[in-house]
């Protein structure tokens, strides 16, 4: 079965939104932190920035292609997954800014779909209709 629009679509929408809060803090760190709260570190800041828009830019690809192979679906949920985790983790220690539990639900929301999809079978095929 090839991959579904449903596929398609989070992954699309998994990359803007990776994409854009990517970049957010390397093309304006001030209001990064004006919504987000002061940081420590910003050269950490950007660095996650950076490797979370190149995480979108991995699924605007795969979407592009409707190609999504296990480690695809893999760093798509897991990187939602572990983003969720990091978030509620370091609101509930009052290290960072109680905004990010916004981030947390839709990150949850994304691994989940993502989650769905891959029981549903419907994120690769190896062109005979069948998952490898």
């Amino acid at each position: 079965m090839p991959p579904t629009d449903s596929a398609v679509r989070l992954a699309r929408l998994q990359a803007v939104f990776y994409i854009a809060t990517g970049i957010w803090p390397i093309v304006s760190i001030r209001s990064f932190e004006a919504v987000t709260g002061p940081k420590v570190d910003r050269w950490l800041v950007k660095t996650v920035g950076l490797l979370v828009a190149i995480i979108g830019s991995a699924l605007a690809l795969a979407s592009r292609r409707r190609a999504f192979p296990p480690e695809v679906v893999l760093v798509a949920a897991a990187s939602a997954g572990a983003l969720a985790m990091i978030d509620t983790v370091y609101v509930t220690k009052r290290r960072i800014s109680p905004v990010y539990l916004l981030d947390a639900v839709a990150e949850v929301a994304l691994a989940a779909a993502w989650v769905r999809l891959w029981w549903r079978g419907m994120t690769e095929s190896d062109g005979d209709g069948n998952r490898p």
